[in-house]
Protein backbone atom coordinates (compact mmCIF):
# COMPACT_ATOMS: atom_id res chain seq x y z
CA UNK A 1 0.00 0.00 0.00
CA UNK A 2 1.36 3.37 -1.03
CA UNK A 3 1.64 6.20 1.55
CA UNK A 4 -0.19 9.41 0.60
CA UNK A 5 2.02 12.33 -0.27
CA UNK A 6 2.12 14.80 2.61
CA UNK A 7 2.14 18.51 1.99
CA UNK A 8 4.04 20.98 4.12
CA UNK A 9 1.83 23.21 6.28
CA UNK A 10 3.17 26.59 7.35
CA UNK A 11 1.60 27.97 10.54
CA UNK A 12 1.48 31.77 10.84
CA UNK A 13 3.76 33.10 13.54
CA UNK A 14 1.50 35.96 14.60
CA UNK A 15 3.30 38.30 16.96
CA UNK A 16 2.52 37.35 20.55
CA UNK A 17 2.42 40.93 21.85
CA UNK A 18 -1.33 41.14 21.13
CA UNK A 19 -1.27 44.83 20.19
CA UNK A 20 -2.59 46.07 16.86
CA UNK A 21 -2.23 49.60 15.43
CA UNK A 22 -3.47 50.87 12.09
CA UNK A 23 -5.23 53.32 9.82
CA UNK A 24 -8.55 53.21 8.03
CA UNK A 25 -10.54 55.13 5.46
CA UNK A 26 -13.96 54.94 3.95
CA UNK A 27 -17.29 56.70 3.90
CA UNK A 28 -19.49 57.99 6.71
CA UNK A 29 -23.13 58.86 6.26
CA UNK A 30 -23.97 61.56 8.82
CA UNK A 31 -27.72 61.90 9.17
CA UNK A 32 -28.95 65.11 7.43
CA UNK A 33 -25.44 65.90 6.12
CA UNK A 34 -24.90 63.28 3.42
CA UNK A 35 -22.08 60.79 2.91
CA UNK A 36 -18.50 61.97 3.15
CA UNK A 37 -14.98 60.53 3.23
CA UNK A 38 -13.74 59.49 6.69
CA UNK A 39 -10.24 58.60 7.88
CA UNK A 40 -8.84 57.56 11.21
CA UNK A 41 -6.51 55.50 13.37
CA UNK A 42 -7.14 52.54 15.64
CA UNK A 43 -5.28 50.83 18.46
CA UNK A 44 -6.40 47.45 19.80
CA UNK A 45 -5.28 45.13 22.56
CA UNK A 46 -6.28 41.47 22.30
CA UNK A 47 -7.12 40.40 25.85
CA UNK A 48 -7.83 36.80 24.83
CA UNK A 49 -8.27 35.02 21.52
CA UNK A 50 -11.94 36.00 21.57
CA UNK A 51 -12.03 39.45 23.25
CA UNK A 52 -10.26 42.70 22.37
CA UNK A 53 -10.42 46.34 23.44
CA UNK A 54 -10.10 49.00 20.76
CA UNK A 55 -9.62 52.76 20.73
CA UNK A 56 -10.53 54.68 17.56
CA UNK A 57 -10.12 58.30 16.44
CA UNK A 58 -11.68 59.46 13.16
CA UNK A 59 -12.40 62.64 11.19
CA UNK A 60 -14.65 63.69 8.36
CA UNK A 61 -15.88 66.94 6.84
CA UNK A 62 -19.66 67.20 6.61
CA UNK A 63 -21.51 68.18 3.48
CA UNK A 64 -24.52 70.48 3.24
CA UNK A 65 -27.97 69.54 4.53
CA UNK A 66 -30.92 69.23 2.18
CA UNK A 67 -32.28 72.48 3.68
CA UNK A 68 -29.06 74.30 2.75
CA UNK A 69 -29.12 72.90 -0.79
CA UNK A 70 -32.80 73.77 -1.36
CA UNK A 71 -32.82 77.21 0.31
CA UNK A 72 -30.42 78.70 -2.21
CA UNK A 73 -27.75 79.89 0.20
CA UNK A 74 -28.75 79.54 3.83
CA UNK A 75 -25.84 78.19 5.84
CA UNK A 76 -26.44 76.32 9.11
CA UNK A 77 -22.78 75.67 9.96
CA UNK A 78 -19.50 77.43 9.25
CA UNK A 79 -16.73 75.51 7.49
CA UNK A 80 -14.95 74.95 10.82
CA UNK A 81 -18.15 73.61 12.40
CA UNK A 82 -18.51 71.10 9.53
CA UNK A 83 -15.37 69.30 10.65
CA UNK A 84 -16.48 66.27 12.62
CA UNK A 85 -14.11 64.33 14.87
CA UNK A 86 -14.92 61.36 17.05
CA UNK A 87 -13.20 59.00 19.41
CA UNK A 88 -14.46 55.90 21.12
CA UNK A 89 -13.37 52.93 23.16
CA UNK A 90 -15.04 49.66 22.26
CA UNK A 91 -15.00 46.04 23.31
CA UNK A 92 -14.85 43.50 20.53
CA UNK A 93 -15.75 39.84 20.35
CA UNK A 94 -14.38 37.50 17.67
CA UNK A 95 -17.61 35.83 16.65
CA UNK A 96 -16.40 33.44 13.96
CA UNK A 97 -12.61 33.08 13.95
CA UNK A 98 -11.21 30.78 11.33
CA UNK A 99 -9.63 30.70 7.92
CA UNK A 100 -10.48 32.37 4.64
CA UNK A 101 -9.64 30.54 1.43
CA UNK A 102 -8.90 32.94 -1.42
CA UNK A 103 -7.74 30.26 -3.85
CA UNK A 104 -6.96 26.55 -3.61
CA UNK A 105 -3.47 27.40 -2.41
CA UNK A 106 -3.99 30.48 -0.25
CA UNK A 107 -5.64 30.32 3.16
CA UNK A 108 -5.50 33.18 5.67
CA UNK A 109 -6.50 33.42 9.29
CA UNK A 110 -9.30 35.85 10.02
CA UNK A 111 -12.81 36.14 11.20
CA UNK A 112 -15.97 38.08 11.81
CA UNK A 113 -16.17 40.24 14.96
CA UNK A 114 -18.68 42.43 16.78
CA UNK A 115 -17.85 45.72 18.52
CA UNK A 116 -19.71 48.04 20.87
CA UNK A 117 -18.55 51.01 22.89
CA UNK A 118 -18.86 54.65 23.82
CA UNK A 119 -17.05 57.90 23.21
CA UNK A 120 -17.54 61.46 22.03
CA UNK A 121 -18.31 63.18 18.74
CA UNK A 122 -17.43 66.82 18.11
CA UNK A 123 -19.13 68.88 15.42
CA UNK A 124 -21.27 71.97 15.13
CA UNK A 125 -19.44 73.52 18.08
CA UNK A 126 -20.58 70.84 20.57
CA UNK A 127 -19.30 67.57 22.02
CA UNK A 128 -21.87 64.78 22.04
CA UNK A 129 -21.79 61.54 24.03
CA UNK A 130 -21.79 58.77 21.44
CA UNK A 131 -22.40 55.05 21.52
CA UNK A 132 -21.30 52.84 18.67
CA UNK A 133 -21.87 49.29 17.55
CA UNK A 134 -20.77 47.40 14.51
CA UNK A 135 -19.51 44.34 12.75
CA UNK A 136 -16.20 43.78 11.02
CA UNK A 137 -14.04 41.25 9.27
CA UNK A 138 -10.30 40.89 9.93
CA UNK A 139 -8.09 39.04 7.43
CA UNK A 140 -4.58 38.37 8.71
CA UNK A 141 -2.55 38.65 5.51
CA UNK A 142 0.96 38.09 6.93
CA UNK A 143 2.53 37.41 10.30
CA UNK A 144 2.07 41.05 11.32
CA UNK A 145 -0.34 42.66 8.81
CA UNK A 146 -4.14 42.51 8.92
CA UNK A 147 -6.81 43.90 6.61
CA UNK A 148 -10.11 45.11 8.09
CA UNK A 149 -13.57 45.87 6.72
CA UNK A 150 -15.95 47.46 9.25
CA UNK A 151 -19.52 48.75 9.37
CA UNK A 152 -20.42 50.80 12.45
CA UNK A 153 -23.27 52.97 13.64
CA UNK A 154 -22.36 56.04 15.73
CA UNK A 155 -25.45 57.17 17.67
CA UNK A 156 -25.87 60.46 19.53
CA UNK A 157 -28.54 63.02 20.36
CA UNK A 158 -28.48 66.37 18.57
CA UNK A 159 -30.63 69.50 18.48
CA UNK A 160 -28.57 71.17 15.76
CA UNK A 161 -31.46 71.30 13.28
CA UNK A 162 -34.10 72.55 15.73
CA UNK A 163 -35.41 69.49 17.55
CA UNK A 164 -33.71 67.02 19.89
CA UNK A 165 -33.34 63.82 17.86
CA UNK A 166 -31.31 60.65 18.05
CA UNK A 167 -28.96 60.56 15.05
CA UNK A 168 -27.68 57.35 13.45
CA UNK A 169 -24.47 57.83 11.48
CA UNK A 170 -23.35 54.79 9.50
CA UNK A 171 -19.72 54.24 8.62
CA UNK A 172 -18.15 51.78 6.16
CA UNK A 173 -14.36 51.54 6.31
CA UNK A 174 -11.43 49.46 5.17
CA UNK A 175 -8.07 49.53 6.87
CA UNK A 176 -4.64 48.08 7.54
CA UNK A 177 -3.24 47.21 10.95
CA UNK A 178 0.08 45.95 12.22
CA UNK A 179 0.56 43.59 15.14
CA UNK A 180 3.32 44.56 17.52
Amino acid sequence: MREPERREVKVDAIDSEDWEIGVYGGVMSVEDFGSNAVAGVRLAYHVTEDIFVEGVYGRTKLGRTSFERLSGGAQILTDDERRMAYYNVSVGYNLFPGESFLTRRWAFKGGLYLTAGAGSTEFGGDDRFTVNAGVGYRLIATDSLALHVDVRDHVFKSDLLGSQDTRHNLELTGGLTLFF
